[in-house]
């Protein structure tokens, strides 16, 4: 399959489950993998850059297992906050975003 024709076919509206799990599960373990590297590099773990990265590797995990848990329910792909699906493109980028891009904003605010 050539490039051009790979952008004119239909992207689906909604990820599979299949799909959404095989994302998160690549995202799951990149942030082990930051972890391990943090774990690594031999810093004491006081140093402020080092815990706020720490926490926030471990904010996404927690909302990696929040999506595993929504995908498992039958909510994936909907928005916490209006309801409507979350497009496709947003999942593929974040697969473990709660919101789509106007509900992400006005949480956000």
């Amino acid at each position: 399959m050539s490039l051009d024709a790979s952008r004119t076919e239909p992207r689906p509206e909604r990820l599979t489950a299949h799909e959404a799990r095989q994302r998160l599960e690549h995202a799951r373990n990149t942030r082990m993998t930051q972890l391990q590297a943090l774990d690594e590099t031999g810093q004491s773990a006081d140093d402020q850059l080092m815990s706020a990265q720490r926490a926030a590797i471990g904010r996404v995990l927690k909302e990696i297992d929040e999506a595993f848990a929504r995908i498992d329910g039958g909510t994936y792909g909907t928005c916490l906050g209006c309801a409507k699906p979350v497009p496709a493109e947003r999942l593929e980028i974040l697969p473990y975003t709660r919101y789509c891009v106007a509900c992400q904003r006005r949480a956000a605010a």
